[in-house]
């Protein structure tokens, strides 16, 4: 973006070539920053490590990690138990992801009209 659009033709004119380089430079910036979210991770943790979950940047879950010994599989109510807490774990990481993803990406977005929104990213859709 090292042209501006309006000064193109001396002061006074406009150059729609300029515009559409500049849209397309910042498309291009955008989808980099997105392939770059994929392929990191974040974890979401609850009670006390028993249940660890891994999201990639752009909120997908990748792994759970349940730690041995701390629920019973024969338990109903254990096993209930241990839902919950999959959920929690992967809101946690979710909440990091979106921070992640704010982090990155928020000086490209916003020129879009005040956090013009990116749908399918997580937070800014």
């Amino acid at each position: 973006m090292t042209q501006n659009p309006f000064d193109a033709l001396g002061g006074g004119g406009f150059d729609m070539n300029a515009l559409l380089q500049q849209a397309q430079q910042m498309q291009q910036q955008l989808e980099e920053a997105q392939a770059n979210l994929a392929q990191q991770t974040v974890e979401g943790t609850v009670a006390g490590g028993a249940v660890t979950v891994t999201a990639n940047g752009v909120g997908e879950l990748v792994g759970v990690v349940i730690r041995s010994g701390e629920f019973d599989g024969s338990d109903p109510d254990d096993l209930s138990d241990l839902s919950d807490l999959i959920v929690a774990a992967y809101r946690d990481a979710r909440a990091k992801s979106e921070a992640l993803a704010g982090d990155q990406l928020g000086p490209l977005t916003d020129g879009l009209g005040g956090g013009g929104g990116m749908p399918g990213l997580p937070g800014l859709g």
